[in-house]
């Protein structure tokens, strides 16, 4: 996975999410995320060689509700 740029996070109420463990629930871990907060969600998660379990990062916007 490529590194976490500043311009992530550079604003108060910008985070970045990384959640390692299965796929079922790194996507599950997402969709809580995107209930309470706008988010730019991962469609898919990436395995990192010799690591167990698969990688899930997406972008949250805490000061914006999410779409309804």
């Amino acid at each position: 996975m490529k590194p976490i740029n500043e311009a992530h996070v550079a604003v108060p109420g910008l985070a970045v999410v990384e959640v390692a463990d299965d796929d079922a629930s790194a996507f599950a871990v997402q969709e809580l995320l995107a209930a309470r907060w706008a988010i730019a969600p991962a469609d898919r998660t990436t395995r990192e060689p010799g690591e167990p379990g698969v990688r899930l990062r997406c972008f949250l916007d805490m000061r914006q509700e999410p779409d309804t």
